[in-house]
């Protein structure tokens, strides 16, 4: 059965794609149109009734929220592809760990200048200079811790390439491309690393060619 991902267009659907990907599972996309307002259709909102993306259906399974289901791929497939779960229980501690602060540190940030600055005339309002300003400061904070333990290991939960890298790349593609706003990574020497190495991945640049 091929999982269906809805949203492909979007950071957090390619998300759930590039950890399809890792893990060699097979899947097709389904289009969705924020800006005409398709995620608010009686038709989607059965799938997903709080309308946000990205939904999978898998067969007769449907799952949302894209930290959820690449945990679940991540999980179901475990010895297929890439491990993204790490090897013992304490590294399995750290992908969590790392997971957890990349959607309530580094995301919101991140988030917010997503939407201020790429999507704000599409919504039909002005940008906020000053959520711009604050949360470009506040991310740079998060990035220094990010500095600190990536001068400690190649990727944030040890030695390997996990959920919790890739987690992190459809909205730092945003911020490096679309966002103009690289001097955020590349000030940070092991920030930078990291992230040449982890948006250089095959998955990742499959993701961006789709």
């Amino acid at each position: 059965m091929v999982v269906k991902v809805y949203g492909p267009a979007y950071a957090s659907p390619k998300r759930v794609i590039v950890c399809l990907i890792e893990k060699g599972i097979e899947f097709e996309t389904v289009p969705v149109d924020l800006v005409k307002g398709e995620h608010r259709s009686p038709e989607y909102l059965k799938l997903q009734p709080f309308g946000s993306l990205p939904v999978i259906q898998d067969g007769d399974y449907t799952l949302y929220e894209s930290r959820a289901i690449i945990r679940y791929y991540a999980e179901k497939y475990k010895s297929q592809g890439t491990d993204l779960l790490g090897n013992t229980i304490e590294e399995r501690g750290l992908v969590e760990q790392w997971l957890e602060v990349e959607a309530h540190n580094y995301h919101p940030h991140i988030y917010n200048l997503t939407i201020q600055i790429l999507f704000s005339s599409a919504l039909g309002f002005l940008p906020d200079e000053k959520i711009i300003k604050e949360s470009e400061e506040k991310l740079g904070k998060v990035l220094d811790v990010y500095e600190e333990r990536l001068s400690k290991s190649k990727y944030l939960a040890g030695d390997s390439f996990s959920l919790a890298d890739l987690s992190h790349l459809p909205f730092t593609q945003y911020l490096v491309g679309p966002m103009q706003k690289e001097y955020l990574i590349r000030e940070r020497k092991h920030v930078s690393a990291w992230w040449d190495d982890i948006s250089n991945r095959p998955s990742w640049k499959k993701v961006l060619e789709l």
